[in-house]
């Protein structure tokens, strides 16, 4: 079983579980503020979804043992930086793996599942607001069996906003 399939077990089993128990916890959104502010991240499940980060967030990335960053912006979309070059030069791997919001499929969901299982460190995978990784991490939750509320569920934790109706346009096709 993959990590999501393990998280996505979990949290299904949390459901029908005695009120008292503590729901497993999703890969949520990073606030990149407070990365920075406290030095510390940490990942859930081995990734890590956020926006944008600048330079001081991947000096944190890096210092917190991250293997690698799994950028989905496409080419033409500003960084502020030389992304690449910045991350290479803290010791992570760089991936550019562009996703616009056309590319929001589950082809694509299971190309980043396949990317994630390549790194025995965690993995910080990021856009621009980390709406599109909110929106691949509910269709790869959707691959590995939970129901659609479930996989929203999962998406809203990374970052899905402004494309939830695609997203649920998607898994009502499936």
């Amino acid at each position: 079983m993959n990590r999501v399939t393990l998280l996505v077990l979990g949290f299904l089993l949390s459901l029908s579980a005695c009120a008292g128990d503590v729901a497993p916890e999703l890969p949520r959104k990073a606030d990149l503020n407070d990365v920075v502010a406290t030095g510390v991240v940490r990942p859930v499940d081995g990734i890590t979804p956020a926006g944008q980060p600048d330079e001081a967030a991947f000096k944190v990335f890096a210092a917190n043992g991250y293997a690698a960053v799994l950028d989905l912006r496409t080419e033409g979309e500003p960084r502020g930086l030389d992304e690449r070059a910045v991350v290479e030069g803290l010791g992570m791997e760089y991936v550019q793996f562009p996703i616009d919001d056309d590319g929001i499929t589950f082809e694509n969901a299971r190309s980043l599942d396949a990317l994630i299982d390549q790194y025995q460190g965690p993995v910080l995978v990021h856009c621009a607001s980390s709406n599109r990784v909110g929106a691949l991490l509910a269709l790869r939750a959707s691959l590995d069996g939970v129901d659609d509320a479930a996989a929203l569920e999962v998406g809203k934790a990374g970052g899905l906003k402004s494309l939830e109706g695609q997203v649920r346009d998607i898994l009502d096709e499936d």
